[in-house]
């Protein structure tokens, strides 16, 4: 191999950082430093699956690669990450650069280096984390745009992020949650009755994530899956607790969807969702609250709740979300526009009301007292309405008979298989060091190019 093709593939710095796919493994030279991560960042499947890597690893990998930017022994070193032709890692070897390549260093045309490149060498269909044929392909450019996306709404701070707490709380034991947008959505498998370990899988009661919620403002408790138990646990605890049941595995009806989006968006505080293993329902359904209110498409939701939660959103719930991606952005558009409108009709009130005190001081102080007290009123409202507010019975139990929303024996579901593997994995050690994100993140937008650009089939949940 000649010094030229050393460094071939997609150029991330030029004369700097290169991405690479290679047949054998490379020997480092007087001017190239070449590292791989195949076997260092290793995603924990539950069937077919292979992928995107987790957020942790996202994180670590882009600490690893800062590192390597920063050493002054490779200061005048090019150096290539490379990957083998084995399809998951290549798929999850691109995702992890161009997930750098997203929040440093030119996003646009770092983005279109690497989808020309993995353009011309692969083309992937993948599997989710269940049984059956693949109906939805999972991108590389989904996952790039799904983390660029996240970055651009602040769902993600390289700066803030605590990997440790991450790693510590997604494994089964200490929780099994993970937030999807910090401050607003965390999911997390479902409470069983008692704390205990039954069959090697520990369980934990509601009282068990009581310090958790408290300590980062989660008031709201949504449940998606057959009651195992008493939601009383957490009412009486102060939480809010809705049911909104459909079966595992399975998409939401309409009702159930509009009647999530409408909890959501009138509670304060986060929300945090479940159902059995707190992967197929639940991410589907936060799924819709991204691409209604913040623009997501289908496949950027799916691939930021599965960075965030790996193994989220299966089989016919991609196909459910894609389906619905344009009458959510249709609903989100038109909310903000009425949101827009109203605000401005507020800010032209004021305005008059202030014309009006500049014009006569007696009734100025009147004008003002009623502003204020009208202000107040509002406030007071809302608040109340926020915390007091209940759903219609018909919501909660959603027209589905009594018998099915109630846990009715040891039945195993998908959910209790999905959970049962995870909870077999092995903690996995830090490989990358002490850990200090020192490098800003930009979030600009990737040019429209992107967007017209032939999709690679990746990651695929079936």
């Amino acid at each position: 191999m000649t010094e030229d093709s050393e460094a071939g593939g997609a150029p991330f710095i030029k004369e700097r950082l290169y991405f690479a796919t290679l047949r054998s493994k490379p020997r480092s030279t007087a001017n190239t430093h070449y590292f791989c991560t195949d076997d260092e960042f290793v995603y924990e499947n539950f069937y077919a699956d292979f992928g995107p890597l987790n957020l942790a690893m996202l994180y670590r990998y882009c600490c690893k690669l800062n590192k390597k930017l920063k050493s002054f022994t490779l200061a005048r070193k090019r150096i290539v990450h490379y990957t083998g032709f084995d399809q998951r890692n290549r798929s999850n070897a691109a995702v992890l650069i161009g997930g750098y390549a997203v929040s440093h260093r030119h996003p646009e045309l770092l983005l279109v280096r690497v989808l020309m490149y993995c353009s011309v060498d692969f083309l992937f269909k993948t599997m989710d984390a269940s049984f059956g044929n693949c109906t939805f392909n999972l991108t590389v450019l989904d996952c790039l745009q799904g983390i660029r996306k996240a970055l651009q709404h602040g769902f993600f701070d390289f700066e803030m992020f605590d990997v440790d707490e991450y790693e510590h709380y997604e494994r089964v034991e200490n929780g099994d949650l993970n937030w999807i947008v910090p401050g607003k959505f965390l999911a997390f498998s479902g409470p069983h009755p008692k704390t205990k370990i039954e069959n090697g899988y520990p369980l934990h009661a509601p009282e068990a994530y009581f310090p958790y919620f408290r300590k980062h403002n989660v008031t709201t408790v949504v449940r998606l899956n057959k009651k195992i138990y008493d939601s009383k646990r957490f009412t009486d605890a102060g939480f809010n607790h809705y049911d909104l049941f459909f079966l595992d595995g399975s998409t939401p009806s309409d009702i159930i969807t509009r009647r999530f989006l409408h909890i959501c968006e009138s509670m304060d505080g986060a929300i945090a969702v479940h159902c059995k293993a707190g992967l197929g329902r639940t991410g589907s359904l936060i799924g819709c609250y991204l691409m209604k209110h913040y623009r997501f498409t289908a496949g950027e939701a799916i691939a930021w709740i599965r960075v965030c939660r790996p193994g989220s959103v299966i089989g016919p719930q991609q196909n459910f979300l894609e389906e619905k991606q344009a009458a959510l952005w249709l609903l989100g558009d038109s909310q903000r526009s009425q949101k827009a409108k109203l605000e401005e009709r507020a800010v032209h009130h004021l305005i008059t009301t202030m014309d009006d005190l500049t014009l006569n001081s007696a009734h100025n102080s009147n004008s003002l007292h009623e502003v204020r007290h009208t202000h107040t009123h509002t406030h007071t409202h809302t608040h109340t309405h926020t915390h007091t507010h209940t759903v219609p019975l018909s919501w909660c139990v959603c027209f589905i008979h009594q018998s099915e929303a109630v846990d009715s024996g040891p039945v195993l579901t998908q959910g209790d298989k999905l959970r049962a593997l995870k909870s077999r994995r092995l903690p996995r050690p830090a490989t990358t060091g002490a850990l200090r994100y020192q490098t800003r993140t930009r979030t600009s937008s990737v040019s429209s190019v992107l967007a017209n650009r032939g999709r690679l089939s990746f990651y695929h949940l079936a």
